[in-house]
């Protein structure tokens, strides 16, 4: 069993072909530009649509737990008391409730990916297991990697890299292909921008590489965190110092998860980062490829 938050299908962005992707919750890193907030608890949680109300009060009646009140401008909850069991998004006629991640057995979860083979056939595509960390769910993982290697499904697995060692190593021989997250490799800078130290990443990444394993790294091009050139430097020395790597992909920085923080009631850090321009992106690659690396832009 596990749990996980979506299983989105037709994703073209998650590795090879036409993919399956799906998202574990629960996520060890705190980075400041999150786009899925909603995947870095591993429980179960509220997520509101203030927009979509309309004031009928079921709510209010549904909850056990009495978390819910309201007021002039509609239910208030109040987080100390609410216990996400989902009551109140059961009753909530408007969609102005919903709950974010569901328990599901692996089975279930390949019961649900089966549905898509006609499409990694015709495609050369699969499975990718992404969130949240999905190393933080390692029987969930492993058993769902070797369910799809029994149907013949290329797996992918998209990783921050921060787990124990022998936990990368059980699950290494399952999976085809990894998308390995890179965000900066001085650490204390690492500590601070992601709320954890890198240490451990690192040294999975080289591990990974030296086992030559299949390895995209994905660097995230995050304006005022690690987009100055000597970070950049000292980050594309280190990719092109791997013994085994088959390239990197830069991904712009986006806004579009802005929304998903006010509908959890977290504040957002970096409100006043704008995205990288177009030629700013380019620039990037061309000096990632001045060190002997495969550089795309976009993944």
């Amino acid at each position: 069993m596990g749990i996980v938050f979506d299983i989105r299908s037709f994703s073209i962005h998650d590795g090879p072909g036409i993919r399956t992707t799906v998202f574990f919750k629960g996520c060890p890193l705190r980075c400041q530009w999150c786009h899925n907030p909603e995947s870095q608890s591993p429980a179960a949680e509220l997520i509101l649509h203030p927009s979509l109300c309309i004031g009928c009060g079921a709510c209010v009646e549904a909850c056990p737990q009495g978390a819910i009140s309201l007021n002039s401008h509609g239910p208030v909850t109040d987080g100390a008391r609410c216990t996400a069991c989902g009551a109140c998004t059961a009753v909530c006629y408007a969609d102005a409730r919903s709950l974010v991640g569901q328990t599901m057995s692996a089975a279930e979860v390949l019961a649900r990916v089966e549905q898509d083979r006609i499409f990694y056939e015709q495609s050369g595509g699969g499975v990718t297991f992404s969130g949240g960390e999905p190393l933080m769910q390692p029987d969930f993982l492993l058993a769902l990697l070797r369910g799809c290697k029994a149907r013949g499904f290329h797996t992918a697995l998209d990783t921050c890299g921060f787990a124990a060692p022998e936990t990368l190593a059980r699950v290494r021989e399952d999976v085809d292909l990894f998308l390995y997250d890179l965000k900066v490799v001085d650490e204390a800078r690492h500590r601070e921008v992601t709320g954890v130290s890198n240490v451990v990443i690192l040294e999975n990444l080289r591990a990974l590489s030296r086992a030559g394993c299949e390895i995209v790294l994905r660097v995230p091009v995050i304006p005022g965190v690690n987009d100055d050139d000597a970070t950049l430097a000292q980050l594309g020395r280190f990719a092109a110092d791997l013994p085994h790597l088959a390239r990197v992909d830069l991904l712009a920085y986006h806004r579009a998860g802005i929304e998903k923080y006010e509908r959890l009631d977290r504040p957002y850090e970096l409100m006043e980062a704008q995205p990288p321009s177009a030629e700013r992106m380019d620039e990037i690659a061309t000096r990632l490829r001045a060190l002997g690396l495969s550089v795309t832009i976009g993944g």
